[in-house]
Order: structure tokens, then C-alpha cells, then sequence
């Protein structure tokens, strides 16, 4: 059997490949999309905001050029300096982007028991905190 970082690596690989490749005809990649819900999520919400709900997703670099992306491809404005917003078209195309996400979800959870996710989930939280703990690192949301 392999070790679980083994399966991490690989899991986070497989569910960023085939996002990317379902949201590329959108315009988008997973992480443009994962800026764009806490757009959506947080009105008008700060660069800064953004920057740290999904720190623990990839880097300032990284996320500064998604939010970027969001605003030149018109997903989002700046109602105020240093804010977002997603524009009502923007919504409207996320409605449309989230039913694909949806049935992605629905394919990687084939043969997954509810139960069986919620097990994998809480196991992750907790090595995820134990390890945390330990070495003073704390990215709770």
C-alpha cells in the first residue's frame, strides 16, 4: 500500500487536471475559480481578503494573477479601490460553470459512500491539526 502523502499528491494532481480541463472552455482554471467563489461569497471583498481565504491553496503570485484573470476576462470589477465584486453577467456564467463542478463531484465521488467521505475528511482535518499543532503552523479558515 502506498502512503497517504503518496495519495494526496496524486489526488490533488487528478482533481486540479481534469477542473482545469473541464473549466478551460469557461475561461477558467481551478484556482480562478476558487477566487471567484470567495468573490462571490464575500461582498466586495479585499485583494488581501482573497490572498488568505485561499492561502493554503497556492501562493500570493499565483492568486494575484487569478484575480487578474477574473477582472480582465470580466468575471469581476473593482467597486472600490482594492475591492472585487462579481459582475451580474459573472454570476450568471458562474450558475452555468457550477452545475459542470457539480457533476464533477458527482464523478469523483463514485462508489464513495457519504459516510465513507466524511470518514476521509475528518481523518485529513485531523492529521491536517495534529501536524499543525506541532510545528505551530495554523491555516484554520
Amino acid at each position: 500500500m502506498k502512503p497517504i502523502g503518496y495519495w494526496l499528491n496524486r489526488t490533488d494532481k487528478a482533481l486540479t487536471r481534469y477542473m482545469n480541463g473541464m473549466l478551460g472552455e469557461f475561461g477558467l482554471t481551478r484556482i480562478t475559480w476558487q477566487v471567484l467563489n470567495v468573490i462571490r461569497d464575500t461582498p466586495e471583498v479585499t485583494d488581501a481578503e482573497v490572498l488568505s481565504a485561499l492561502a493554503v491553496n497556492s501562493d500570493n503570485p499565483t492568486l494575484t494573477a487569478a484575480i487578474d484573470t477574473v477582472l480582465i476576462d470580466g468575471w469581476a470589477t473593482r467597486p472600490a479601490p482594492d475591492r472585487l465584486a462579481v459582475i451580474p453577467d459573472g454570476c450568471q456564467r458562474l450558475a452555468t460553470v457550477a452545475k459542470r463542478v457539480d457533476a464533477f463531484r458527482e464523478l469523483s465521488m463514485t462508489g464513495i459512500a457519504a459516510d465513507e467521505y466524511r470518514t476521509a475528511v475528518s481523518v485529513l482535518e485531523r492529521m491536517t491539526r495534529n501536524l499543525e499543532t506541532a510545528t505551530g503552523v495554523d491555516h484554520t479558515p
